[in-house]
């Protein structure tokens, strides 16, 4: 299994006049994952499938919420 959301920590200088940052995070498509599209793959129900943006299942992708951007304001 994979996770789409990756975390780090940057480097922070210790003459760095800003507040830093503890943790950032971006997140890496799920086509990353899947070399070729396999057979049977469980699907959307259509209506489902529009508001996704996929029909596939392991393709959707959603936006992370604030709790998993690593803006910082923790």
């Amino acid at each position: 299994m994979f996770t789409q959301y990756k975390f780090w920590e940057p480097y922070v200088s210790p003459f760095d006049p800003c507040p830093p940052i503890k943790v950032k995070s971006f997140s890496t498509p799920p086509e990353l994952y899947i070399n070729f599209q396999p057979p049977g793959l469980e699907q959307f129900e259509p209506k489902e499938a529009l508001y996704h943006g996929t029909l596939w299942k392991v393709l959707y992708s959603p936006y992370p919420g604030p709790e998993k951007r690593g803006d910082g304001d923790e």
